[in-house]
């Protein structure tokens, strides 16, 4: 039966030439390819991050709060890109987690000045290439994402016709307690993010300028 022994011949054969596709390094790769690769993994990183935003595990909420894993990402992002793409990232990771909360009072906000700001750190004298600094960074866009979060309901208060300064104090009080927590454990939990990102986008940067 040639046939047939031809055919399981063709089979390894066929695996062998998958296997070197797969593992042949980036650089020999279309660069049209290599794109593609670079959205995919960029992309599956904030469906990560969408995914993790609800999920508590031991050690990852305090005070009932956990990780903005999204303004992680968003740190991640513009930190080494330039203002306009930081406000972009910022407003389309905004309205995913509008999408996936409740878009009153709106996260797009918070997260495009996140971005804006961030990008705005990105000169060597501002930022070095450490675990500390974007943790750093980290701890004080989450208190300025919180802040933000509070002023955007003391106006919905307020236009809704709420004089009630205990309401204004009540709101205050726990965003003070949330952007803490808030900040403490985005920060801890940034490098899980920034660092497997960073490498990735520096090398497809690298590449692309070879």
């Amino acid at each position: 039966m040639p046939s047939f022994s031809g055919s399981r011949h063709n089979k390894p054969r066929a695996l062998q030439r998958k296997l070197k596709i797969l593992y042949k390094p980036l650089a020999h790769w279309h660069p049209l390819t290599r794109q593609l690769l670079n959205w995919v993994v960029t992309v599956a990183s904030v469906l990560f991050c969408l995914l993790m935003l609800p999920t508590r595990f031991v050690g990852m909420e305090l005070l009932g709060i956990g990780p903005n894993w999204l303004l992680i990402w968003v740190v991640s992002w513009s930190v080494k890109r330039s203002f306009w793409e930081g406000m972009l990232a910022g407003m389309v990771l905004g309205l995913l987690q509008d999408a996936m909360t409740s878009p009153h009072p709106t996260h797009v906000i918070t997260l495009v000045c996140v971005g804006g700001l961030t990008s705005l750190l990105q000169k060597p004298r501002f930022i070095q290439e450490d675990f500390i600094s974007i943790a750093l960074i980290v701890f004080v866009m989450a208190v300025v994402a919180e802040t933000i979060f509070g002023l955007q309901l003391t106006w919905m208060n307020n236009a809704d016709g709420g004089q009630s300064l205990r309401k204004v104090q009540y709101i205050w009080s726990y965003y003070q307690r949330v952007s803490l927590a808030s900040a403490i454990l985005s920060s801890l939990w940034a490098p899980i993010v920034y660092y497997p990102l960073n490498l990735w986008w520096q090398k497809i940067k690298l590449l692309e300028q070879g």
